[in-house]
């Protein structure tokens, strides 16, 4: 599937239709290690995403996979434990499947959240990064999610990407945050492709362009949000150190590990979010 239809999203949102009638406010993808999240929620319905055509289905550890629709702070959430990836070998546009489901089901903010590696050389594994912006580097060069017909339904041809991370959203995560002395950066995302972590070369060169954390995700989800009119609040859990010189080894298991310092964190930062939304 090269293009996303709406014959593709609507088939879809008939299957998830067909096994629960919820309809959530808000949308949440949790991302490497970060899926214990998703036991918080109560009165929850739990989903095979193996059911939904065309789903993409996760093949890394640390993502379940699983989706889980319920209450979180009295707000009505559809829990994505875990995310595809570009390089499990989808395309682009099916990336976006999921988005386009929750905005068929009538979401109104998308929480996407992630295991990022450190540019920055200050920010230390555990720390929590509010996205302020994104680079989508692997868009640059073509690889977008909205590749391909429009789909007038959701949002114009050519949408906006000035305040892809909403401000109020933003503010509120800060306020969360400080209240709850929750350790919290604040910077630029960028997205490759993976799954190969990056060169020191490449941290050095990323560094340069003004990035502070980078991931393998969440880009394509954010821009299929915005095309749509969602609102966005992202956040990375810093999983590991800057290796700008090349002296220290970089492991999918370092990233699960600090995904057990970040969890806690995260689910404070979001269950106060939720509840000021």
């Amino acid at each position: 599937m090269e293009f996303l239809t709406e014959a593709n999203i609507n088939e879809a949102v008939q299957a998830l239709q067909a096994q629960t009638d919820f309809k959530p406010r808000i949308g949440m993808i949790l991302g490497s290690g970060l899926g214990p999240l998703a036991d918080s929620v109560s009165d929850r319905t739990i989903v095979d995403p193996e059911q939904i055509p065309g789903w993409p289905l996760s093949t890394v550890v640390g993502h379940s996979g699983v989706l889980v629709l319920g209450t979180l702070e009295g707000q009505q959430v559809f829990v994505m434990q875990g995310r595809a990836h570009y390089y499990e070998g989808y395309s682009m546009p099916r990336l976006g499947l999921p988005v386009r489901v929750m905005q068929r089901l009538g979401i109104e903010i998308l929480i996407v959240t992630n295991a990022a590696g450190a540019v920055n050389p200050e920010y230390e594994p555990g720390e929590l990064m509010l996205i302020s912006d994104h680079i989508n580097l692997i868009g640059i060069g073509g690889l977008n999610p909205l590749r391909g017909p429009n789909l007038e339904s959701f949002g114009p041809r050519f949408p906006d990407m000035s305040q892809a991370y909403d401000s109020k959203l933003r503010e509120t995560a800060r306020e969360v945050a400080k209240s709850n002395d929750i350790p919290m950066q604040e910077g630029v995302y960028v997205c490759l492709a993976g799954p190969s972590f990056e060169s020191p070369a490449d941290l050095r060169f990323l560094r340069g362009i003004g990035v502070d954390a980078v991931g393998m995700s969440t880009v394509p989800e954010v821009i299929v949000a915005r095309h749509g009119g969602t609102r966005v609040l992202g956040v990375s859990g810093i999983s590991n150190k800057a290796n700008l010189d090349g002296k220290t080894v970089t492991t999918h298991e370092e990233v699960l590990e600090a995904g057990e310092v970040i969890v806690p964190r995260l689910t404070s930062l979001i269950r106060g979010v939720l509840k000021s939304v």
